[in-house]
């Protein structure tokens, strides 16, 4: 596939493919006809990119994950641990959200009791 054709397939937006071409993440990417074709692997790659986007990944923290994904198995601690403070973040994030809620909660309650 071409980058205009998984730009258009899969919504993705044609400077994040130039981003992971410039990150030397497409290894499987060949040069045809003027244009990079890219292969199933590389739309693995894609696709975790755009995940760890959505988990709340900066670009740069995308860019050192896909590095360490590349290194091979000897990075996978560090990949965890990145995943690890990710996981506490979010949690951390739910939990205020869940205080919030509460508080709230509470005043409401306290509304429909005073009437």
């Amino acid at each position: 596939m071409t980058a205009d054709e998984i730009s258009e397939r899969y919504q993705i937006p044609l400077k994040v493919l130039k981003k992971y071409e410039e990150w030397g993440l497409c290894r499987a990417v060949k040069m045809t006809m003027d244009e990079w074709r890219y292969d199933n692997q590389d739309l693995e790659h894609l696709s975790l990119i755009m995940a760890l986007h959505d988990m709340g990944f900066t670009s740069l923290e995308v860019e050192v994950y896909m590095k360490l994904l590349l290194a091979g198995d000897s990075t996978k601690w560090e990949r965890m641990k990145m995943l690890n403070e990710k996981r506490s973040q979010a949690l951390d994030e739910i939990h205020l959200k869940e205080r919030q809620l509460e508080r709230m909660d509470y005043l409401r309650n306290e509304i429909r009791n005073n009437k």
